[in-house]
């Protein structure tokens, strides 16, 4: 049997037939494969089409839920509202810089604001009571009596602080979230009103949209939407709109719309040149970032990385040394 296809195999004709089927299976195959991709392409468009309307269906509910709870009147606790009456610490602690601050960290609401104060009287007192009480009674140091009133007092000055601290890092990481999502808001925006929608429509539309990338900025619209509607004054809609934000390209946003409610202006080639810096300051952002890891990460390669290849050039050599010498 093998001699048999010895033989066939050695035969040019059977040589020749089989080069020429493997030839007509290529070209079979080559014009099958741009119609098989076509269907395999379109089966993956549609599986991206449906998982998308599937998270934005998912971000919308949770949005809508979301709202629902802001919509709801937040009492404030009891004890901390007596707290705050009782010593009429809003008059020394709730300034209107706090006020501000709380706002632009997403905290709306009398509880906030009641919570804000409590905590910023209660922390300096509380940690300068644990730190005297460290300090005094459980560690054993020589230090003196000055030395150790001088670390209470540092305990009571981070405990005035940390509120502080707390809500520059919340307002910081809410901006970066919102200024990651405001270039595809802006063309979203724009596209809403090249097509003949208004401001409030184009919000609305905006807000239930960019839910999947920003659920921060979703909320200011939606919010900004929900004062457009009941304000007597658009104007002020607009302002709050920056003041509650503090982004650099909404307030350009909330300038352009009060201009164009005051002038007349057309909004379309505005929002286009803010949407297109809102796009360069994020890519500015990225190259910085880029360009700064080079420095950071110069200190573990020369902690990690150097020994590991000193190790691995002077091995070889100490060991040939130590083979001559012993």
């Amino acid at each position: 049997m093998l001699d048999q296809l010895y033989l066939k195999l050695s035969d040019s004709h059977t040589v020749v037939a089989l080069l020429v089927a493997i030839a007509v299976m290529a070209t079979i195959m080559t014009l099958a494969m741009p119609l098989l991709d076509n269907d395999m392409m379109s089966k993956r468009m549609k599986a991206v089409a449906s998982e998308r309307e599937r998270i934005r269906a998912r971000e919308r509910e949770r949005l809508a839920q979301k709202e629902k709870r802001a919509a709801l009147r937040v009492q404030p606790k009891t004890y901390m509202k007596q707290l705050v009456d009782s010593f009429s610490l809003e008059k020394w602690l709730g300034t209107d810089e706090a006020k501000a601050q709380l706002t632009m960290a997403g905290f709306r609401g009398r509880q906030a604001e009641v919570a804000f104060i409590f905590f910023r009287a209660i922390a300096p007192i509380g940690l300068f009571l644990f730190t005297a009480l460290y300090v005094f009674l459980i560690i054993d140091t020589d230090w003196t009596v000055v030395m150790k009133l001088g670390v209470s007092i540092g305990g009571a000055y981070l405990g005035i602080k940390a509120p502080e601290i707390f809500l520059k890092n919340k307002i910081k990481k809410r901006q970066a979230n919102m200024r990651r999502a405001f270039p595809d808001a802006m063309d979203l925006i724009l596209i809403c009103v090249e097509s003949g929608m208004s401001i409030e429509p184009s919000f609305r539309k905006v807000s239930a949209e960019i839910g999947v990338q920003s659920l921060e900025l979703a909320e200011e619209f939606a919010l900004t939407t929900a004062e457009l509607s009941y304000l007597p004054d658009r104007r002020t809609a607009y302002e709050n709109l920056a003041i509650r934000t503090g982004v650099d390209g909404l307030k350009q946003i909330s300038t352009v719309l009060i201009q164009a409610e005051k002038y007349g202006t057309p909004l379309g080639q505005a929002m286009r040149v803010v949407a297109q810096e809102g796009r360069d300051q994020r890519l500015l952002e990225a190259e910085k970032k880029a360009a700064a890891l080079p420095p950071k990460l110069t200190v573990p390669m020369i902690v990690f990385f150097l020994p590991i290849l000193f190790a691995v050039i002077i091995t070889p050599a100490a060991i040939q040394m130590s083979e001559k010498f012993s």
